[in-house]
């Protein structure tokens, strides 16, 4: 898809962080939106950030919610004429030893990093059919490949969106909808800072230490981030990688997979 001008994009997870860096390079390249979030006040902030070059509609939606996501879908083809790209970014975190988490956070995180994705791409793809050109993009993590310690949720769910994305490039393989699979690395975003952070890979540390240490060692921005996948777009990939700490373990993964888990581990537990 390399003309992006005047084409529809709808973008979970809007109010912040890659959603809010990916609307923003849309909207430079000429691309309307319709963007999507449950923080209504940081969703049209970024609304406000855009301007009047192109057409922005906003949509308070819980991606947990598959009735919310589906109305989403209609509200976006009602409203902008058609859609031509989704893309499922919208995410969360909780940090505890999978023995110990709670099923709740568990299925928090679930509901929005996976079945959230299932339901965007389910609800928008007959709209996207209709286009004679259309792109699914799904936010997936390094950490489906190599996972980190008291991360399990996340790294369940990236692995799932993972394999799912996967299985649908195959199947709509030869169709006029391009389906990519997004892997970052470390994002300069808050989703740390807003992880339901229960216990740490190292225990010693506190949640604000945590925090702290992310933003220390994540070296690729969320505007970054949002031009590789956009560049990434443009290139009709299928598989995205982001920051150069996801190239490497990406390399290193299937260089040695179980040393690469098992050292990953080490480091996080020394992490400070």
């Amino acid at each position: 898809m390399q003309n992006l001008r005047n084409k529809v994009a709808a973008v979970t997870g809007a109010a912040s962080g890659l959603g809010r860096a990916l609307a923003l390079n849309l909207a430079k390249e000429g691309c309307h939106l319709a963007l999507a979030d449950v923080n209504e006040p940081e969703l049209h902030a970024t609304a406000a950030m855009i301007g009047s070059g192109v057409r922005v509609t906003t949509h308070r939606v819980d991606v947990a919610d598959r009735s919310q996501v589906y109305k989403f879908a209609e509200d976006t083809v009602k409203e902008h004429g058609g859609v031509d790209i989704i893309i499922n970014n919208a995410g969360v975190a909780v940090a505890e030893t999978l023995e110990n988490v709670p099923y709740e956070d568990f299925e928090w995180v679930f509901d929005i990093n996976f079945w959230g994705v299932v339901y965007g791409c389910k609800a928008f793809l007959p709209y996207l059919r209709r286009r004679p050109e259309a792109y699914i993009v799904n936010i997936s993590s390094i950490n489906a490949m190599i996972p980190f310690a008291n991360n399990g949720p996340y790294n369940a769910a990236k692995s799932a969106v993972m394999g799912f994305t996967e299985t649908l490039i195959q199947e709509l393989d030869g169709s006029a909808v391009q389906v990519a699979c997004v892997l970052p690395g470390g994002i300069k975003t808050n989703i740390v800072r807003n992880a339901r952070i229960i216990t740490c890979a190292n225990p010693a540390m506190s949640r604000e230490e945590a925090v702290a240490s992310f933003d220390s060692i994540v070296r690729t921005s969320a505007d970054k981030a949002a031009l590789t996948i956009i560049s990434g777009m443009r290139q009709g990939k299928r598989r995205i990688l982001i920051g150069l700490d996801a190239r490497l373990m990406d390399i290193w993964k299937r260089l040695s997979p179980v040393r690469a888990n098992l050292v990953t581990a080490r480091i996080m537990r020394q992490m400070k």
